[in-house]
């Protein structure tokens, strides 16, 4: 029996917090080659092409992106370098070496006025630059007409790097009140969750008569292109609340783990969006239908809380000085 060939994984925006977690949860799959903004100019076409001619990856995981909502509203065009003409480019690679493209997106592209949860089959209607580029990286990815997973998620969170949660603590600890907006809806996501079930979805996706057979080609044992699992899907954890009730929870636990907060949870007061305008629109509703991923890969999103949870656990309180 042939030696089973090793996958070859690229994965891009390494050093945010969603590439951090995919990091450590992707080498289960194959031989993983990291790249960080400096090592890896998503701006730059031509030099994104070399680094895939020189790595010829079998799959390529980009969890790079122009993420800074507001100053996307001054900058449209790096936004759509970023999150749209970048992935682009790597949706032509992989199409043309058969090799497989895993790109992520956000609640950003809908506008956020339905009142239930946003399934795939949704219209998009991106009502900031942000959303726009995402959007616009999507089709490009789906345009190209290769193998690829696209995920919408929402409200993400990790202990590498900055998010919401992170900036709640820091601000508890800093200030007697707080002010945070309590209508706006959504399912804070984390990162690990994210990474460990793009990792499951592309173990299912690998075609099982791969396994006694040795690949030396660019595609990598992947299931046919014609496989109807390949496409876009909503990846958030289950429940939902408001950034009102999540910095709430989020302090009360940790105030539990011994966090030296000056603004305990009853001292965070609620505001509306218009208190707290920003360049930037914000979508009502950040709610994402999960039920398509769940039934396609027998999975079960755990409730957000679960995520905060775990986040708390890696983040140490800041000892007393």
């Amino acid at each position: 029996m042939a030696e089973a060939q090793v996958l070859r994984i690229v994965l891009l925006g390494a050093q945010g917090q969603l590439g951090h977690a995919l990091a450590q949860a992707l080498p289960v799959l194959g031989d993983v080659k990291a790249f960080g903004r400096s090592q890896a100019d998503l701006t730059q076409p031509e030099a994104l092409r070399q680094l895939l001619d020189a790595h010829q990856p079998q799959l390529i995981v980009n969890a790079a992106a122009y993420t800074a909502v507001d100053k996307a509203q001054t900058e449209p065009a790096l936004a759509l370098a970023i999150n749209a003409q970048a992935p682009a480019v790597l949706a032509q690679w992989a199409a043309s070496q058969g090799a497989v493209l895993v790109h992520y997106s956000t609640d950003y592209v809908f506008d956020g006025h339905a009142t239930r949860p946003y399934m795939e089959a949704d219209a998009p209607a991106p009502a900031s630059v942000y959303g726009q580029s995402k959007w616009a990286g999507e089709r490009a990815v789906q345009a190209a007409g290769g193998r690829h997973l696209v995920f919408r998620t929402s409200w993400v969170v990790g202990a590498h790097g900055g998010n919401f949660l992170k900036t709640m603590l820091r601000l508890a600890m800093e200030r007697d009140t707080l002010r945070v907006v309590a209508d706006q809806h959504g399912a804070p996501t984390a990162a690990d969750l994210i990474a460990q079930t793009t990792v499951q979805v592309l173990q299912q996706m690998r075609d099982p008569a791969s396994d006694a057979n040795s690949r030396s080609t660019a595609a990598g044992p992947w299931t046919t292109a014609d496989d109807p699992r390949w496409g876009l899907y909503h990846l958030a954890a289950s429940g939902d609340t408001t950034w009102h009730a999540y910095a709430c929870h989020v302090l009360a636990r940790a105030q539990a783990r011994g966090w030296p907060l000056r603004a305990s949870a009853e001292r965070i007061l609620a505001i509306t969006t218009d208190e707290y305008p920003l360049p930037a629109p914000r979508p009502a509703n950040s709610r994402l239908d999960t039920r398509r991923l769940q039934s396609r890969f027998g999975l079960a999103m755990p409730d957000w809380r679960a995520g905060v949870d775990a986040v708390l656990d890696s983040l140490q309180p800041p000892k007393p000085a």
